[in-house]
């Protein structure tokens, strides 16, 4: 693990622009903390990952980093994205290399992923977005990577409507969110929160007019820059931000 990671960190320091070197940062909202990470997919790779060549789930940030190194590419920056199955399989849509591996889900249901609306991240043509699901599947979009989460936290520059700023609902909680100018937002609160000031913290201070919650308890992240790789519990979908190896 510790050879792993010096590797990762000295590859880092050697190859990233400054820009990512200085990708994330604590910051402090009113009672909260967060560890915000924004990325330009201009300069970076973003991409959602679910297994490896054989098929199985990666389950977690080290085989996916192994398989990045072997198409000579150094992951920065890696977070659970989105809600599985026990077996590792998405709960919701999901799309990788522009192949539909699940269709989305539309319906109602029990837990945070039902608490409607919810939304997709996508990138298409080296572009982020977050759709809320039912316009995402209204308008016939096969993404180059798709996965679908909910709730949704802010809409159109709404927060969503059933977040109460008096909840007394207080998790760890990790999401995605995109800005005027495309840039993605990956977020993980330091301390338990409420969704009405995670979502609020999307909008107010880092722009995103859509924005997506991912999940909550399970919440990890991997950071070249900060030599960190959470290994807390088995993961499904992963969102990554990777760059070529140079030549």
């Amino acid at each position: 693990m510790r050879k792993i990671l010096s590797v990762i960190g000295f590859l880092t320091c050697l190859s990233l622009p400054s820009l990512a070197l200085a990708a994330c940062e604590e910051i402090r909202d009113e009672a909260s903390s967060y560890i915000a990470c924004s990325f330009d997919p201009a300069r970076e790779d973003i991409r959602l990952h679910l297994g490896g060549p054989e098929g199985q789930a990666y389950g977690g940030f080290a085989k996916l980093h192994q398989q990045l190194w072997a198409e000579r590419r150094v992951l920065l920056f890696a977070m659970n994205a989105g809600m599985y199955h026990d077996d590792l399989s998405p709960v919701g849509y999901f799309a990788e290399h522009g192949k539909v591996l699940k269709p989305a889900v539309t319906g109602g249901g029990w837990g945070n992923f039902h608490l409607l609306p919810n939304g997709v991240f996508l990138m298409k043509d080296g572009k982020a977005e977050v759709r809320e699901t039912k316009a995402f599947v209204a308008s016939g979009v096969v993404p180059d990577f798709g996965t679908q989460s909910g709730p949704m936290l802010v809409i159109d520059g709404k927060l969503h409507p059933r977040f109460l700023a008096d909840s007394d609902s207080f998790k760890i909680r990790n999401g995605v969110g995109v800005d005027s100018k495309g840039h993605v937002h990956m977020v993980v609160s330091r301390v338990p929160v409420r969704f009405y000031d995670f979502a609020a913290f999307f909008r107010n201070r880092l722009g995103c007019d859509n924005a997506l919650y991912l999940d909550g308890t399970i919440s990890s992240v991997f950071s070249a820059e900060d030599k960190r790789m959470d290994r807390l519990f088995p993961m499904g979908p992963i969102l990554s931000v990777s760059i070529p190896i140079p030549q």
